[in-house]
């Protein structure tokens, strides 16, 4: 396709199609196969209540996901305990009750082993009949669940922790941005909650709590990082603008018990004496590199990998420079190197997550769209019916290495496609000018990132002098949607 024929259609169209051909470039199925979908039609409802679920459905549930999201994977409630404590339960939906090991839909899901969230469609794991309605854990819905109950002591520390099997209710469903501008006291009480009595006061022990969990974390070395990932906003058929993803209290909340969970069903797993498969960010071989960026600016670390000075070190470069600092987050995630999925015997202590400053640590909380989640599941549902393993280590070790190669795939689709996004947002712009930071400068080019949009280009001249950091105003002089270019010039 031309570009004459490119800027003739709509943005979203052409984004669909680019996004399309980005998948099967990587490997993807776009697409499900006849006999996924031919086991679909036979799935009528959402899985059936039996004596062995308990019933939850009374508890104040709520949702906290993005705006748009439908695929609902985990609920949340809280509960005050004596001396300050807290408990706190997480449902996550139970998948497998209707997707079951070797079927036609599951062999998707398996081979695309994620949700892919590209700018202009979502390619779902699983048929959106499930993912978004039958397994999904929607407002008013009666749905089964595995349920991780944790109780945390008055410093938010874990006590003790449970897992079992529960149909449940969600009472609200919540959007990060509107619970968070509620929470920090400048936006109104969203009305989901303000509809269920006692909702408010529920959700904010959670947050009490979390904010806790967030600071022993740190206190054990975990990195806070900020980057900026952005997302087309659409109008119709054209892209309006492009809107930065940050972090705030409602995304804590989640994090902070998705994180705790995670812990928990790993620790089962172990103590069942159940092979299982982790999520792992090993100690970072460029330990040296991070070192030499933090001396660049002015800082020093300790020879040997240390979280707790590098989380001092990216906290002090946050205060004194927040401009820079999603530029330096990413590249001191890309030192550290990405995060794999690896197999553990019941006896094998593991690498843990370096960044999450936690030891035991899978995916399990996001079933309806990462594959490794439903294979925890799967492993976890055996291990508190005393039922053999639906896996063994040979199978489990192959799906490790796809699923890591297929999540590095899957963010270079997306990103892929939010280039082009942004390329066909500015294709109108060439000639204007604009205020940007010089985020790269070597020998493959220098690169700049404009400050009223989450854009980055790359410097086509006018680079001589220009260093990493510095501020200059550009003009846009080339955008290329196909390949997702954009090119600018010293203005």
């Amino acid at each position: 396709m031309n570009k004459e024929q490119t800027e003739g259609k709509g943005h979203r169209m052409n984004l669909q199609r680019l996004a399309r051909q980005a998948m099967l470039e990587r490997g993807f199925f776009p697409d499900f196969s006849p006999r996924a979908l031919s086991e679909l039609e036979a799935i009528t409802g959402p899985a059936a209540l039996t004596k062995q679920h308990r019933d939850l459905r009374s508890l104040l549930w709520c949702s906290v996901d993005n705006d748009d999201s439908l695929d609902l994977d985990q609920l949340t409630v809280a509960e005050s305990l004596p001396d300050g404590a807290v408990k706190v339960l997480v449902a996550i939906a139970d998948v497998d009750a209707l997707v079951k090991k070797g079927s036609a839909i599951d062999e998707h899901a398996r081979h695309n082993t994620t949700s892919v969230y590209t700018a202009a469609e979502i390619f779902p794991m699983l048929p959106e009949k499930l993912s978004t309605d039958y397994s999904s854990l929607n407002s008013d819905k009666d749905r089964l669940a595995m349920v991780v109950e944790m109780a945390f002591s008055h410093e938010g520390s874990l006590q003790h922790s449970d897992l079992f099997s529960a149909v449940v209710r969600n009472q609200a469903k919540l959007a990060y941005d509107a619970v968070a501008l509620w929470l920090d006291g400048v936006g109104p009480k969203p009305v989901a909650i303000d509809q269920v009595d006692g909702l408010d006061e529920n959700i904010r022990l959670q947050d009490g709590l979390a904010q806790k969990m967030k600071a022993l974390r740190h206190q054990h070395g975990a990195l806070d990082f900020q980057t900026t990932q952005a997302r087309p906003i659409f109008t119709g058929e054209e892209i309006l603008a492009l809107r930065a993803d940050e972090k705030n209290r409602a995304k804590e909340i989640i994090e902070e018990f998705m994180i705790a969970a995670n812990g928990v069903v790993a620790r089962t797993l172990s103590a069942k004496q159940f092979i299982s498969i982790r999520r792992e960010v090993r100690i970072p071989k460029k330990w040296e590199r991070i070192v030499s960026l933090a001396a660049e600016m002015g800082a020093s670390l300790p020879q040997e990998p240390d979280s707790q000075a590098l989380e001092h070190f990216l906290l002090s470069a946050q205060k004194a420079d927040p401009l820079r600092f999603p530029d330096l987050s990413l590249s001191v995630i890309k030192l550290l190197g990405p995060g794999e999925y690896v197999v553990k015997l019941p006896d094998d202590p593991g690498n843990g997550h370096f960044g999450l400053a936690v030891k035991e640590y899978t995916h399990s909380t996001a079933p309806n769209r990462r594959f490794p989640d439903l294979i925890t599941q799967r492993l976890v549902k055996a291990a508190i019916a005393g039922l053999p393993q639906p896996y063994d280590a040979d199978e489990l070790q192959e799906l490790a290495g796809h699923c890591t190669d297929a999540e590095n795939a899957a963010k270079k689709v997306e990103r892929q496609v939010t280039k082009s996004a942004a390329a066909l947002l500015l294709g109108s712009k060439i000639g204007e000018s604009f205020d940007a930071l010089v985020t790269g400068a070597s020998g493959k080019g220098t690169w700049v990132r404009l400050l009223d949009m989450p854009v980055e280009g790359r410097l086509d001249s006018g680079f001589a002098g220009v260093e990493v950091g510095h501020r200059l105003r550009v003009k846009l002089i080339h955008t290329d949607a196909e390949r997702g270019f954009i090119d600018f010039k010293k203005a």
